[in-house]
């Protein structure tokens, strides 16, 4: 019964990485459309530059949650 506690440990780990791929992801998505918003209208920077970090902090959150859940539920 041991060694399958020690499974579920590492297919637990295995499993918060994977679940990590999708807001890396979605990170970069944002920062390059950003990005691309920016040097199609220069003078929107400020408006876009607001918009990309509150959508980086709401994607970190995400993932940040899923680590918690992680460690609730093992």
């Amino acid at each position: 019964m041991e060694l399958l506690a020690e499974i579920n440990g590492n297919v637990n780990a295995i499993g918060y990485g994977l679940a990590a791929i999708g807001p890396g992801i979605g990170i970069g998505i944002l920062v390059g459309k950003a990005l691309e918003g920016i040097a199609r209208q220069p003078e929107a920077t400020g408006v876009l530059r607001t918009n990309m970090f509150l959508g980086i902090a709401f994607t970190e959150a995400l993932a940040l949650i899923g680590l918690v859940a992680g460690f609730l539920f093992t």
